[in-house]
């Protein structure tokens, strides 16, 4: 096998094995296989045009080109001409097929099943980077910077996946790599003829340790770096995943009772357990509690407002305390009653941070968990994920009336401090409207109520899960225009508002109670994932308020009271069982106040919201389209110079040692010579002798006494080829042919240095050869036809 086969061979196997790490991604791995075949398909195809030989951007032209025809084989037959060859119904079925798989890619959890859109992106993705790494490492001989598509693909797979087998999936691709660059090192090595490795350690004439030498040592630190990469990460502090999604390593691998932990902001991930189409058990859990619509399982606080997101704060951790301390700010005259609720997590269900009823007081759980104090949360250590976990949480269920919120006295004025800052990139419209929405309150839970009502059901805000989550400071104001959005939305601006009015906030991730089973069980889906603000009252704690509409349940204590309390009736806004589809719940936008307050909404299904389809061309399409009309507005052009650059290279390239190759390399400069000077206006007479040749082009191209000299010397070099009985190789025939493409280009005006760059004259050579080659085919073709006119009959005359 040549070194440029072992090459093109390395590179596919390292595509394949860094497109490993998408297998956790999509159940079943089926489309793999298919991606390997194609690969294969791809990467002969390569070899071939590299055998021709082509012009190094037309042998990516044609990987390209066979790549499409492959993927319309595939995926679009039916709408190709003849099966194969694209056309608009074969690329608007591409569009269709790449809408669908980024509809299932956000509607399903992972692993997700294998739609016909997903094995698309999936199968051609793989190919897209294929023909990248194809492209750098062997066609244009530069294995390095292969190693970028190669870490795109890795990357973007590792980030969604995640799960303990990552360091697998990292293992694979870096041996890839490493395969590749040492395929490449070989194969330069190669070049230069033997590889000489020293004195042989072996009696014997000859001995091939030398030549594998260093192969041996490129393979041996190629190791030695694999293994330092693997190992040490795990000595250093780290915290992947998400909230809701698939988990990291924890948060790192100290020990004891200190340490301080950050997370990753968990909305997209709500967003999409939200917009699921099989609604998956994440846990399940039983309880003493009577009333389960305020088992809110919390996950974790976000209390960091910096205008663009809300995040949760850099907190110390602690290990986990036997009873955890009192709940901040709850006094003792503020009713409460002692729970216990067993909850068993899924299999699949891996996060950091434990889902627990708030707030609790102890937690009952095996592993390797920490407490964070402030947010009352617990947080994995050193890989600790709640996959299949089963724990026990004793926490209190605080039940505060009206009048106690309403009478609170200010909070403490650091937690004030704190709690309440608002950047001052925040846009005035949100603490207007929070001014205007609360106007003649009397404190801070009127306040409160008023902003929750607003939302809920008084504001006409619409409940959309297709809504983007959006960031910068100008979310929260566009959502007050727009008033359409999910629990993110309404969650955030209620705290912000809050916050405005001088009023304790911060916004609380986690999920809803689930729904209730015959066994008298309760299970949490996905779909359950949910965001809510808390606010703080002192006297009674962190509280949690409900503005989104059509979710979860409405607290009590924000209900108006039937006891004769001087505190104003507030309007109640809507309330939802959880058992109700929470994706599938958003009301449509001609739905007023009114309705839905008497759950009148007619209910349309997320899905089917973001169906409708305009007959527009499906904008992946219409980028492919642009981009191609881009790249042949621009490439066509440019064909000239792309092949006066690849023949160049060829001419003045290495050669070999042999008579015939000396001829060759030889002959090859001097036409490079000549097909210079005639892009710059000297046209080429081969009736004359490379001498009398030589002084023409001096004399016509005007050239100064070294470029003429390069000249002179590469027509004695042409001569002796053709008439020296043993041609002798003349070192620097292709400097002295670079010199004088210098002399040219510096004494041209700049038109005609452009004329020479982007339209050369002796491009006509491709038609030449064309046309010769066109002309033998056919005297070939009817040298055929004659013969078979004259073969004989058999008929004896």
């Amino acid at each position: 096998m040549s070194g440029r086969a072992r090459l093109a061979l390395c590179a596919a196997a390292a595509t394949l094995m860094a497109a490993c790490a998408l297998l956790p991604l999509v159940d079943p791995a089926t489309w793999l296989f298919q991606a390997a075949f194609l690969l294969a398909v791809q990467s002969g195809v390569a070899a071939l045009t590299r055998r021709v030989p082509l012009a190094r951007p037309l042998t990516v032209t044609v990987q390209a080109v066979v790549t499409l025809l492959l993927l319309t084989l595939v995926f679009a037959r039916q709408q190709a001409f003849l099966g194969i060859i694209p056309g608009p119904e074969a690329f608007n079925q591409f569009g269709v097929l790449l809408q669908a798989g980024a509809d299932d890619v956000g509607r399903f959890a992972i692993p997700a099943p294998l739609s016909d859109g997903i094995r698309l992106m999936l199968v051609g993705g793989v190919l897209v980077i294929g023909l990248a790494v194809d492209a750098l490492a062997v066609t244009f001989r530069s294995a390095a910077p292969a190693g970028l598509p190669l870490l795109a693909l890795y990357s973007v797979a590792a980030g969604l996946s995640g799960g303990g087998a990552a360091w697998l999936w990292f293992l694979l691709a870096a041996v890839g790599y490493l395969m590749l660059l040492l395929a490449e090192g070989r194969d330069r090595l190669s070049q230069w003829g033997r590889v000489f490795g020293g004195a042989s350690r072996t009696p014997g004439p000859e001995s091939s340790d030398g030549a594998v030498a260093p192969v041996r040592t490129g393979r041996r630190i190629g190791a030695v770096a694999l293994g330092i990469a693997l190992v040490v990460p795990l000595a250093l502090p780290s915290l992947d995943g998400g909230l809701l999604d698939a988990a990291g390593a924890g948060v790192g691998s100290g020990s004891g009772g200190g340490g301080t932990i950050s997370a990753v902001n968990p909305l997209v991930s709500l967003r999409d357990s939200l917009n699921v189409d099989e609604d998956r058990e994440v846990m399940s859990y039983r309880t003493n509690s009577d009333d389960t619509q305020d088992m809110y399982l919390r996950i974790v606080s976000l209390d960091d407002f910096d205008g663009t997101a809300w995040k949760p704060a850099q907190r110390h951790i602690v290990d986990v305390p036997d009873t955890f301390p009192a709940p901040i700010g709850l006094g003792s005259e503020v009713q409460r009653s002692s729970i216990q609720t067993r909850v068993s997590a899924a299999d699949w269900y891996a996060q950091d941070w434990l889902p627990m009823p708030y707030p609790a007081s102890q937690v009952d759980i095996r592993g390797s968990w920490r407490y964070e104090p402030v947010g009352r949360t617990l947080v994995g250590d050193h890989g600790q994920t709640t996959r299949g976990v089963q724990y026990e949480v004793t926490s209190l269920l605080v039940q505060p009336t009206a009048e106690q919120l309403a009478n609170a006295p200010e909070p403490d004025p650091a937690l004030k401090r704190e709690f309440t800052e608002v950047p001052d990139s925040l846009p005035s419209v949100v603490r207007e409207t929070a001014e205007e929405v609360t106007a003649g309150s009397a404190n801070h839970y009127e306040q409160a109520v008023k902003l929750q009502d607003y939302f809920a059901v008084s504001g006409g805000f619409t409940y959309d899960t297709e809504v983007q989550v959006g960031s910068g400071s100008a979310a929260i104001a566009r959502f007050l225009k727009d008033k359409e959005g999910f629990c993110v939305h309404f969650s955030f601006a209620m705290a912000a508002m809050a916050r405005t009015l001088g009023i304790p906030a911060r916004v609380a991730v986690g999920f809803t109670p689930g729904s209730a089973q015959p066994d008298g069980s309760m299970t949490v889906g996905l779909r359950d994932a949910h965001a809510w603000p808390e606010l703080y009252f002192e006297g009674v704690g962190w509280t949690r308020f409900e503005p989104t509409p059509n979710r979860g349940s409405v607290p009590e204590y924000t209900q108006p009271e039937t006891s004769g309390t001087d505190v104003p009736a507030a309007p109640q806004p809507t309330t939802a069982a959880s058992s109700a589809p929470a994706a599938s719940a958003s009301a449509p936008e001609n739905c007023s106040a009114q309705e839905r307050k008497l759950e009148a909404c007619p209910s349309q299904s997320a899905p089917a919201a973001a169906g409708s389809d305009d007959g527009g061309m499906p904008w992946p399409l219409q980028i492919l389209a642009l981009a191609l009309a881009g790249l042949l507005v621009l490439g066509v052009p440019l064909l000239p110079m792309l092949w006066r650059i690849r023949i160049r290279g060829l001419r003045l390239g290495g050669h070999g040692r042999t008579e015939a190759d000396v001829a060759v390399y030889t002959l090859g400069a001097w036409l490079e010579v000549t097909d210079t000077a005639w892009d710059y206006g000297i046209e080429p007479d081969d009736s004359q002798t490379p001498r009398k040749a030589a002084a023409r082009i001096v004399r016509l191209g005007l050239l100064e006494p070294p470029a003429a000299d390069a000249v002179h010397r590469l027509a004695a070099a042409v001569e002796q080829v053709l008439y020296a009985p043993r041609p002798l190789p003349t070192a620097g025939l292709a400097e002295d042919a670079r010199q004088i493409a210098d002399a040219f280009r510096i004494s041209a005006s700049r038109p005609a240095r452009l004329r020479a760059l982007l339209a050369p004259r002796s491009a006509v050579r491709v038609a030449w050869a064309a046309s010769a080659r066109w002309g033998a085919l056919s005297a070939r073709l009817a040298a055929r036809r004659e013969t078979l006119l004259r073969r004989p009959s058999g008929q004896n005359g």
